[in-house]
């Protein structure tokens, strides 16, 4: 069964929202240059105060309330500030370490593959960049308390000291909000929930209504055609920027059939796109459309989300942990992931052009590879689990009941090679039939 959908990139500069989402340099640097000039602008202001002051003797100052305090307690305000900048220096030692010790525990326990999550966390960044603010804010200020000799003379921080502790009071509320978010990272159901709902966020909008309209062409590409290999740098094939790709074939009347699929490791000099119609393109053009890092990403990738969850389960069953409590919970997430999945289009996406011609063949997951991957390592690191076998069975039992008749088979295959990995392992009939009992809980 074959897709047609036309996928459009979300607003300007997509690959600089991308880095900028997996660096983890540009919001404690913005943090940084914020605490400067904000620590410039207070201190101007305060010089501007304590000149008029000094100008206008007439004029007490220290009526104002937002002046009073800081002027009565010259002193105080001075410890307080010191003490600010000490603790926060504290306090962004405390952020780091907590924030290593999550990514060693995700590493270890769950998955390299969802060590985004942690990188991609907004409150991690925000926390450090708001402490980075604070402590280089309420280091300049401290300066200024020591701009003079005589007292008299001194610039008091007045506008200084009240932000600082209003800094100081934010960075407080965002490290309690920091340890909470960092402890719901930490559970392994939040992580495979955060996984299963961006999976199927991609799921439905790679395939809506609006885009599958009309008649589906043929999904093999024409006799003949020019290959064009890969001869860029190794690495994944993160995404594709599909409007540029129609664009440019639209361009030259071409139709260009992308061979590798997203979440492929391309080597140089492997097939990349197999030209059809005319000339082939500009190679950096064709370079310009392609988005290729270290690892894969859930942009794009639709199997990506069950490739995660496999791998949580495959862990979990390792005999170093043997939890298969957990490995039940991803095949919860991993029904949920194939459930989406049976009423989809699969196979082969076809991109439009302007002229409804299509323009762009591009190579999707099919129906049996989805199983294969959900379920295949599941299988064979748990088939000694009665608590996974039984929950595998109800998930078999409920996918063939919902998928459409065409897709029933491969479904009807895993049952097949479930009860043969149980027949080969237990040791009796009575246990092969007890561990053959669909149940969603696995045991309860």
């Amino acid at each position: 069964m074959a897709m047609t959908v036309v996928r459009r990139d979300r607003g300007l500069f997509p690959k600089l929202r991308k880095r900028m989402r997996n660096s983890f340099l540009f919001v404690p640097f913005t943090g940084l240059l914020l605490g400067w000039f904000l620590a410039t602008g207070v201190v101007q202001a305060d010089t501007f105060i304590h000149d008029l002051d000094a100008r206008w003797s007439d004029v007490d100052l220290a009526d104002l309330w937002f002046l009073r305090s800081a002027k009565d307690f010259g002193a105080a305000a001075k410890s307080a500030v010191a003490a600010m900048s000490s603790a926060m220096l504290t306090f962004i030692g405390v952020v780091f370490s907590i924030t290593l010790v999550a990514l060693q525990m995700a590493a270890g326990q769950f998955s390299p593959r969802v060590l985004r999550i942690y990188v991609e966390s907004r409150v991690t960044k925000l926390t450090l960049a708001v402490f980075l603010c604070t402590f280089l804010y309420t280091l300049r200020v401290q300066k200024e308390y020591t701009g003079a000799t005589d007292s008299n003379d001194a610039v008091v921080p007045y506008l200084g000291a009240s932000l600082a502790m209003g800094f100081v009071v934010l960075s407080l509320v965002l490290f309690v909000v920091y340890v909470h978010s960092t402890i719901r990272l930490m559970r392994v159901t939040y992580v495979m929930d955060r996984v299963a709902q961006e999976s199927l966020t991609l799921i439905r909008s790679s395939a809506g209504p609006a885009a599958r309209s009309g008649p589906d062409p043929d999904p093999q590409p024409g006799p003949g055609g020019t290959l064009v290999p890969h001869t860029w740098r190794p690495g994944v094939l993160q995404t594709v920027d599909v409007p540029r790709l129609v664009a440019a074939a639209e361009r030259d009347g071409l139709v260009l059939h992308l061979i590798p699929r997203i979440g492929d490791y391309l080597v140089p000099h492997t097939p990349l796109f197999r030209v059809c119609g005319g000339p082939t393109p500009p190679d950096t053009e064709l370079q310009a459309a392609l988005d290729i890092g270290v690892e894969r990403t859930t942009e794009q990738d639709l199997a990506f989300g069950i490739r995660q969850l496999a791998d949580i389960a495959a862990r979990a069953l390792s005999p170093a942990v043997n939890d298969p409590t957990t490995a039940v919970q991803s095949l919860d997430r991993i029904q949920v992931l194939l459930t989406a999945f049976a009423g989809q289009p699969l196979g082969r996406a076809y991109h439009r052009g302007a002229s409804g011609g299509v323009r762009l063949v591009e190579t999707l997951p099919s129906w049996p590879e989805l199983l294969d991957l959900a379920l295949t390592e599941i299988r064979d690191y748990g088939v000694g689990s009665v608590q996974i076998t039984r929950r595998i069975a109800a998930c078999l039992d409920d996918l063939e009941r919902i998928a459409p008749a065409d897709r029933r088979e491969p479904v009807r295959r895993h049952r097949d090679l479930l009860e043969e990995a149980v027949r080969t392992t237990a040791p009796t009939p009575q246990r092969a039939a007890f561990a053959l009992q669909p149940d969603r809980q696995g045991i309860g």
